[in-house]
């Protein structure tokens, strides 16, 4: 089947149109606001671990370690007197690019193997670390007490969580629009390239372990984001932030969108977690029966994620 060839003036069309369907959820999905906040959020999530793993290449299995540390650093932040939101999301960022930074010099130096296990050991690490300070964390009963400022002074969190999504959605779209504009600059043409040949750029001389430090330190910052905004739009965070098991729930939101693909994050996030909303309102005792025999009917019959899928039927002429 030939696939439908698709300009750059629509293929923006159809960025508009994406960005407004999440947006009319606002007025469409009056009682759905939490769980459209939570999609958008991890959509960021999702995005931070492809820049990582399917732009730069670093096998990566423990990015919750840098979504926990964001969530701690926000909660922690409001909790003690300091509950301006924004600055909150600034304090995660700068906390989660210097960690990640840090451990770039571990990660980026060893082979896929080395790398895969240093990742998971920071992951448990850090959860670890976050049980033991439970006077600080507030352990397995999770981090309470957080109370965030109105948006800009003058709009208030509410119940119903119209503040929490608007700003979760403003927030996200502008650090989405600043990742892209990341990954389309010759940075990101330099990740792309080390993710392809190694050993070819390395023969033109570029700074390939440079590059891919800056990547990997980059990805935890937008990770540290979107921890950042759950703990803000929730008043709350669990220890489950910063486990591995929140590593491996995004990583198979990103697989099911499609690594590599600038939207793969964000379309995966919202087919896994509406699935598994209506799984688990379906089924409340079976639904991960019925969540799995859906991720392996996807993985086999998309391959490539549904950005894979779409991009044979669709040709753009670039990424997308």
């Amino acid at each position: 089947m030939k696939p439908l060839a698709l300009s750059p003036a629509r293929l923006r069309g159809v960025e508009v149109f994406f960005w407004l369907a999440l947006a009319s959820s606002f007025f469409l999905l009056p009682d759905k606001l939490t769980l459209m906040s939570q999609i958008v959020i991890f959509g960021l999530f999702a995005v931070s671990l492809d820049m990582a793993l399917g732009y730069a290449g670093i096998l990566t299995v423990g990015h919750a370690a840098f979504f926990g540390a964001g969530a701690y650093a926000a909660g922690l932040l409001a909790k003690h007197g300091w509950s301006e939101p924004f600055s909150g999301l600034l304090f995660a960022l700068l906390l989660c690019v210097a960690l990640g930074y840090v451990l770039s010099y571990l990660v980026v130096r060893g082979a896929d193997l080395t790398r895969l296990m240093i990742t998971i050991g920071v992951c448990m690490l850090l959860a670890e670390l976050a049980n033991r300070l439970s006077s600080i964390t507030g352990g397995t009963d999770g981090l309470q007490g957080v109370v965030i400022a109105p948006v800009l002074g003058l709009f208030e969190f509410d119940l119903y969580g119209k503040t929490a999504f608007a700003y979760a959605y403003g927030v996200v779209l502008v650090v989405f629009l600043g990742v892209r504009l990341v990954l389309r600059s010759p940075f990101g043409l330099t990740l792309r390239g080390i993710h392809d040949s190694r050993k070819r750029m390395l023969a033109i001389g570029s700074p390939v372990e440079a590059r891919l430090r800056l990547a990997y330190a980059l990805s935890a910052g937008v990770a540290g984001i979107a921890g950042a905004l759950l703990a803000q739009t929730t008043q709350f965070v669990g220890i489950e932030s910063i486990g591995f098991n929140r590593s491996a729930e995004v990583l198979i939101i990103l697989v099911l969108g499609g690594t590599g693909r600038l939207y793969g994050g964000m379309i995966g996030a919202i087919v896994y977690m509406l699935v598994h909303d209506w799984f688990a309102d379906l089924n409340p005792q079976y639904w991960m029966f019925w969540l799995g025999i859906f991720l392996i009917a996807a993985v086999m019959l998309g391959r490539g994620g549904i950005m894979g899928a779409l991009s044979r039927l669709v040709k753009t002429g670039r990424a997308s």
